[in-house]
């Protein structure tokens, strides 16, 4: 095999935990981090979604990453929310900790591992870090289409206030 010429595509991966298992995304989807406020529930929602908070006058749905992957939520940390954008809808995922962000090249990402835990549609890839596996996720697949699609209809108003 040849070398592969040129300079390697370098990416920034947000890392934090859910349950002791270490994973990342993108950093160019966050808009921040913050420490959970209040979240008012919603009816008949997915049990993954916790909610929706008020963020600077924005509505905006509240997932939760332990939930909707089926893992243990530890009650001793208090969590953080990541503020991302998926597919042009700003949502909030609850996670344990957010612990650095870190520049990886793309010849570090390997293929998801096929058992994980976690459904394969969930990850984009996994890569070595420190003593550590990453496991990066794929944001656009966190929710369904139609999830997605319900999730809009919040920023709708219904003209009752």
């Amino acid at each position: 095999m040849g070398e592969v010429k040129g300079k390697s595509k370098e990416i920034r991966l947000a890392c934090f935990t859910l349950n002791e298992q270490s994973y990342a995304i993108d950093i160019m989807k966050i808009r921040q981090i913050i420490r959970p406020t209040k979240i008012r529930p919603l009816p008949e929602a997915p049990n993954f979604v916790e909610g929706v908070i008020s963020l600077r006058g924005a509505v905006i749905p509240i997932i939760d990453l332990r939930k909707r992957f089926g893992i243990e939520i530890k009650p001793d940390k208090e969590p953080r929310v990541i503020i991302v954008s998926v597919e042009r809808q700003v949502v909030g995922i609850v996670v344990d900790e957010v612990s650095e962000v870190i520049n990886v090249s793309a010849e570090q990402i390997q293929p998801p591992p096929r058992l994980s835990g976690i459904p394969s549609r969930f990850l984009s890839g996994a890569c070595q870090w420190k003593d550590d596996i990453l496991l990066i996720l794929k944001l656009d697949q966190i929710l369904t289409s139609e999830e997605k699609l319900s999730l809009a209809e919040l920023k709708k108003p219904t003209g009752k206030e």
